[in-house]
């Protein structure tokens, strides 16, 4: 080899190190678009629901997207996995009383894919409150309950019986039956 072919060897060797070390540096490309500060979003991490055995199968993340607040929407994100069904599954959603459910109630899901859907909810009380998931694949079903906190109002339980002590010291509420 002779002097100019070592000298472009070791530019192009420079060359390729200083392209590909960009990428090399968290393990993750590198952007091709400059991003500032202030205009990069982080969204919350979704939260798993727990799967029961014997359920629908269809695993579901969720988060909200803002914090509740008594009359203004809340975007709540739901994303499925695990549909297996060739016929897919279907989602159908509620909300509790003091919550509104804003758009479809309804969702199909394909079967093999990811899917992601937003849904609005709007409070109508200070305190908690449920969007209800029903999930349904083949011939078993899931139902998951997303908790919509607003405000700092802490649930409170209505009693419907009676406090009594039993013959062994131990208190017990009494409730009549519905």
């Amino acid at each position: 080899m002779n002097i100019r072919s070592n000298s472009m060897m070791a530019l192009a060797c420079l060359a390729l190190a200083a392209l590909s070390a960009p990428a090399a540096a968290d393990g993750e490309p590198a952007s091709r678009v400059a991003r500032h500060p202030a205009s990069q979003h982080h969204a919350a991490p979704m939260t798993t629901a727990p799967q029961k055995p014997g359920g629908a199968g269809v695993k579901l993340e969720y988060r909200l997207d803002a914090a509740p607040q008594l009359g203004q929407a809340t975007p709540v994100v739901l994303q499925f996995d695990g549909v297996t069904d060739a016929d897919g599954a279907t989602v159908r959603l509620s909300a509790d009383k003091g919550l509104t459910l804003q758009g479809s109630s309804t969702l199909a899901l394909p079967a093999g894919k990811r899917t992601t859907a937003t849904v609005v909810v709007v409070s109508e009380a200070e305190g908690l409150a449920y969007l209800n998931v029903f999930i349904r694949q083949g011939g078993a079903s899931s139902v998951v309950s997303v908790p919509i906190q607003t405000g700092t109002a802490a649930p409170a339980l209505k009693s419907s019986g009676e406090m009594k002590s039993t013959p062994g010291g131990d208190s017990i509420i009494t409730m009549p039956v519905k």
